[in-house]
């Protein structure tokens, strides 16, 4: 069932609501205010009504049971925020120019996770389409933007989320943001957009007025759960799945990455992530282009992207935590919370070869055993990364990899995502070594809500906020101060890490042994003691061989013939600002090959 406000070529209007338990319904256009027009229930709780004499850009309101009037659940913009009157958009008005494009398969996509409103000075979409050709240099074929469903105010980072289907006012209109993936998709770039179907915002959240959207069967850090699975969940489910194909139809997106799965209580049969799921392929194959679901889960359960007919969700890619846990904590020392379930070369090796690091057995954060093994699932569902939103954001003072770590440790991090056998993930600014933070903001109207967020911020971040260090979210410069530099990208020691991040790029893309994601046609082997890690790939009679030194001693790896490899890159070479490399083929032992401190090399040969 579509929901929402359709108009046609005829200036007529359909209005589609889903409140089963209403007595009655009726919608307001404003800019028809002696009119009120009642809307017809049928036998699953819908509403509808068709209008004439509507336009394009007309604004509207329900009225439900009562005086009291709201915004559509499903509405499409709302231009006045969150609390103001949803607009009807006209989706046919837009001229695409993507009809050839065909999308990219996910296990060639290099992503680049970006927030709109902090990838530019100006934080719109039509500023982000302006730096495409930049990423496109760099070698991204991917974008992932975080969510831009409406939220109260001018800044969030889009998880307070109120209007799944609208687009947020702050960044454009809904055809700036048509454009922007247009323009993507004519550099060849594909779109995967962040979607929040575990929980919405506190601000502006009126989805209750209409119907039963939550439960109180569980309770989240959110408050009541989505209701996916008690009574009068199928609206709900429909909602969503819905607004799922409705990025995909409308807006041409690649794929979706469905935050925080975990987070989705629902104990059907038919489960809610299965069903969507299902719908996606469907659509994909009606529309003969494959559209993509990421999902991210810290369950590290393989179902969730195990194909349907193994018993699983059939879920396309998961974002992996446990190869971020295993190389932040080796590469920073670092022991607290989840930390403390990491910091070996065995993790960290395990994290290349299996994606989860934990496969069943026990945690001492989480004080149970934990996971289940993906050793049937191929890596190229694994998407990885030293640096996320969640992983930056979600520290107190929003400290990037290069505040944390030297130099040639993040030189060494960019490798070993970038040489993973699993499908690598940057952050914006990652690739030319930006150092400014990324922190939590929010910009929320409400007195009690924005108090008891600091409150609980302080709670969390007690040290921090005692010794004055930490942010306030909703001081407008925590947001600025969030904002990427890109002419970084020139000066010195980021236009160096700039360049290694291309290098790695092109290796990957251009070597097909590190381009080629097969589980079979890999050895890794680790050296706790000297602290390094081989990672042996082949494909096709190419060879490519890794060497990860996570140690701050030069390291010496035996019984290795070096002089039957050629050298492509290492990551302590003087052109990327390193040391200078170490004696590759040692006169003492030709059998060994030498690595600098925190660093990386990659090798080549063809059989």
């Amino acid at each position: 069932m579509r929901i929402g406000a359709w108009i046609d070529n005829k200036g007529e209007c359909t209005f589609t609501v889903w409140a089963p338990l209403m007595e009655k319904l009726q919608i307001i256009i404003l800019s028809q205010p002696e009119y009120t027009y009642p809307m017809v229930k049928n036998d699953l709780g819908y509403w509808s009504v068709t209008i004439n004499k509507v336009k394009p850009h007309d604004c509207y309101r329900i009225k439900p049971n009562g005086d009291k009037t709201f915004p559509d659940p499903a509405s499409h913009s709302q231009p006045l925020g969150v609390h103001g009157p949803s607009e009807i958009v006209d989706h046919n008005a837009f001229t695409w120019n993507d009809r050839s494009w065909r999308g990219i398969a996910l296990e060639k996509m290099i992503l680049y996770e970006i927030h709109i409103g902090c990838f530019t000075p100006e934080g719109t979409f039509a500023a982000a389409q302006n730096r495409l050709q930049d990423l496109k240099d760099l070698g991204i074929n991917t974008i992932e933007i975080m969510p831009i469903a409406a939220f109260p105010g001018e800044r969030n980072w889009g998880y307070d989320g109120v209007y799944p289907y609208a687009v947020q006012k702050s960044y454009g209109k809904v055809d700036d943001f048509k454009a922007f993936i247009d323009a993507c998709h004519a550099h060849e770039i594909a779109v995967i957009l962040d979607v929040v179907y575990n929980h919405l915002g506190p601000e502006g959240n009126y989805l209750n007025e209409f119907a039963p959207y939550f439960s109180k069967k569980y309770n989240t850090s959110w408050g009541w759960a989505i209701n996916y699975d008690d009574r009068h969940s199928g609206g709900v489910r429909n909602f969503f799945i819905e607004n799922a194909l409705y990025w995909l139809r409308e807006f041409h997106i690649d794929g979706l990455r469905l935050d925080a799965i975990h987070s989705i209580f629902d104990a059907s049969a038919r489960p809610f992530l299965f069903d969507l799921a299902q719908r996606v392929n469907a659509f994909g194959e009606e529309d003969k282009r494959k559209r993509l679901l990421i999902a991210e889960s810290d369950l590290n359960d393989a179902r969730v992207v195990r194909p349907v007919e193994r018993f699983g969700l059939g879920i396309d890619g998961q974002w992996v935590d446990d190869f971020h846990h295993a190389l932040h904590a080796l590469l920073t020392s670092e022991t607290t919370g989840y930390y403390a379930d990491f910091g070996s070369v065995s993790a960290m090796a395990k994290a290349f070869s299996n994606g989860y690091v934990y496969t069943g057995q026990y945690s001492r954060f989480r004080k149970r055993d934990h996971g289940n093994s993906p050793a049937d699932i191929a890596l190229s569902r694994f998407v990885v990364s030293s640096q996320n939103h969640d992983q930056v954001g979600n520290r107190v003072l929003g400290e990037r990899l290069t505040a944390l770590v030297s130099f040639e440790a993040c030189k060494l991090a960019a490798a070993a995502v970038l040489l993973a056998p699993c499908i690598p993930l940057l952050f914006m600014g990652e690739e030319y070594n930006e150092n400014s933070p990324f922190l939590y903001f929010a910009d929320h109207s409400d007195p009690e809500l924005i108090e008891g967020v600091r409150k609980g911020r302080a709670a969390e971040f007690l040290e921090a906020y005692e010794s004055g260090h930490a942010h306030d979210p909703f001081a407008p410069e925590t947001f600025t101060d969030s904002k990427i530099h890109w002419e970084k990208r020139t000066m010195p020691r980021h236009s160096e890490m700039l360049l290694l991040y291309k290098k790695l790029i092109a290796l990957r893309q251009e070597c097909s042994a590190l381009g080629h994601v097969v589980r079979p046609n890999l050895t890794i082997k680790e050296f706790e003691n000297s602290r390094l890690i081989t990672l042996k790939r082949w494909h096709e009679g190419v060879h490519a061989l890794c060497i990860f030194n996570f140690g701050p001693l030069q390291s010496v790896l035996d019984d290795f013939n070096a002089e039957a490899w050629t050298l492509l890159l290492d990551t302590a070479d003087k052109q990327w600002l390193g040391p200078g490399p170490a004696q590759h083929r040692s006169n003492m032992l030709p059998s060994s090959v030498i690595l600098q401190p925190w660093s990386a090399i990659v090798l080549k040969r063809t059989l």
